[in-house]
């Protein structure tokens, strides 16, 4: 028996669970399997009576229960861009400490939305140029910026820009430009490869004035990209300086309800053996032969 977890951050923003829970419904269905909402972080903090009386769970003990009804396999689906740390270190210390407790069960974790060793996959991008023509207006072309959290790994900012070269082809027709921003970074100039922030590409001379829409990659609503949160902070403080300046950000990635395909199709390889991280059982079940 496997059990199926779709697993993000985590998130102290109700949303971000309900955002959640909502895709792994939807996956649910799609692959014919029960799939488990679970974060890694966070979520478990929030009181149950503001996510509808049904309190959020974490992968760590929502995976010691899949193992404790019996399940011997745990499939882990990232509702994540690309292998950040809270995938290739937090979560496999996590689930090693599972497997001490429960050394018959084994580890799957498929790839995250984006494998950049992969075929070349077009279908994120292609949701990003959905939000985006949802908010462009008739008239002059507008700017596109593509915007995402920022992140210390490059490897995860290298998945920013794959995506932002892909949005640029997919709206070379209809849109003036496509820039790729982070929304903040580590001090140093080791974690220079991030940017330029929005910020500071908002102050530039050539934003000043006309439209510019935010193509959101981000996952679902929290405080970085949730209502009043630092995106729409940033935006204000831009617009305020630049008057002729219009900012309109578009719908989160992760809201996109084509999310769900490419989800179904990581936890599909899985079966085939394309993972991002797999960690055999290390022995039987007590009670069984070895």
């Amino acid at each position: 028996m496997r059990a199926i977890f779709l697993t993000d951050n985590g998130s102290l923003r109700p949303q971000a669970t309900f955002n959640l829970r909502r895709v792994a419904e939807k996956l649910s269905k799609m692959c014919g399997e029960p799939v488990q909402a679970a974060s890694l972080l966070h979520a478990n903090k929030i009181p149950a009576e503001q996510l509808g009386g049904e309190p959020a769970i974490t992968l760590g003990p929502a995976a010691t229960r899949a193992a404790e009804q019996g399940a011997s396999e745990i499939v882990v689906v990232p509702f994540f861009f690309g292998p950040s740390r809270a995938l290739t270190d937090y979560l496999p210390q996590r689930m090693g400490e599972l497997q001490a407790r429960f050394p018959h069960v084994a580890v799957k974790v498929a790839k995250p939305l984006v494998d950049e060793r992969g075929a070349v996959d077009l279908r994120l991008a292609q949701l990003l140029a959905d939000n985006v023509r949802e908010r462009m207006a008739s008239g002059e072309p507008p700017k596109v910026v593509l915007v995402d959290h920022g992140s210390p790994i490059p490897e995860v900012t290298a998945v920013r820009n794959r995506l932002a070269g892909q949005l640029s082809v997919l709206l070379a027709n209809e849109t003036a430009c496509v820039c790729a921003a982070s929304m903040e970074r580590r001090e140093g100039e080791a974690y220079r490869f991030n940017e330029p922030l929005l910020q500071h590409l908002l102050a530039d001379a050539s934003f000043h004035r006309g439209e510019v829409v935010l193509a959101m990659l981000f996952l679902s609503p929290g405080r970085h990209a949730g209502e009043g949160g630092d995106i729409a902070s940033i935006c204000a403080a831009a617009t305020q300086a630049h008057p002729a300046l219009r900012v309109v950000p578009t719908r989160l990635v992760g809201e996109h309800d084509g999310i769900t395909a490419i989800l179904a199709s990581r936890l599909e390889a899985v079966d085939s053996g394309e993972v991002l991280l797999m960690l055999p059982a290390l022995g039987a079940k007590s009670g069984e032969k070895q």
